[in-house]
């Protein structure tokens, strides 16, 4: 979806996305092709990245921390929500109360104003900038299936090493 400057992914990462890219597919949910791949460290999703961008002649990345949430909260237009798109998590999110202990597909909870989908909840989202300046850990946003939903806030930051890989972290792309 087009925002400010930039293009950011409608929807997370898919398994079937990512296969198509590596040859393989690292989920611990496997399953329909519409599931978003996790088990993606960051270090992971470097190179999914480059070998897309040189499959594409484009140049993806992972969207900056601002970008990431600028785009969470809808843009321009922002309506304040403290979900990505609602008030109501349900509507939007897949949680640990409503998620079945698992992933899900994307795009099946409500977009947000600008469109996009699974921006809270679902899975964690790396984002390209480190958490402080010691870096040590890259920024996740967006929580979780397995979020309480304090976590799956807009406004909520959570971090971890680079290279650390989890069956609730996952991206989405942005395209400058």
């Amino acid at each position: 979806m087009a925002t400010q400057g930039f293009y950011i992914g409608k929807y997370e990462v898919t398994q079937a996305q990512w296969q198509a890219i590596m040859g393989g597919n690292p989920s611990n949910f496997k399953g329909a092709g519409n599931l978003p791949v996790e088990m993606v460290s960051w270090n992971d999703v470097q190179e999914f990245l480059a070998r897309l961008n040189r499959a594409t002649g484009r140049n993806y990345r992972l969207p900056t921390e601002s970008e990431w949430e600028y785009a969470a909260r809808g843009g321009a237009a922002a309506s304040n929500y403290e979900y990505s798109g609602s008030n109501n998590i349900n509507n939007v999110a897949w949680f640990t109360d409503n998620s079945s202990s698992r992933t899900q597909p994307v795009g099946t909870k409500m977009p947000n104003d600008l469109g996009i989908y699974d921006m809270s909840g679902n899975v964690w989202e790396w984002c390209e900038d480190w958490y402080n300046s010691e870096q040590k850990s890259k920024v996740l946003r967006g929580g979780s299936w397995r979020s309480n939903a304090s976590r799956c806030r807009v406004a909520y930051r959570n971090f971890f090493s680079p290279g650390f890989r989890d069956n609730n972290y996952g991206f989405r792309v942005v395209l400058p």
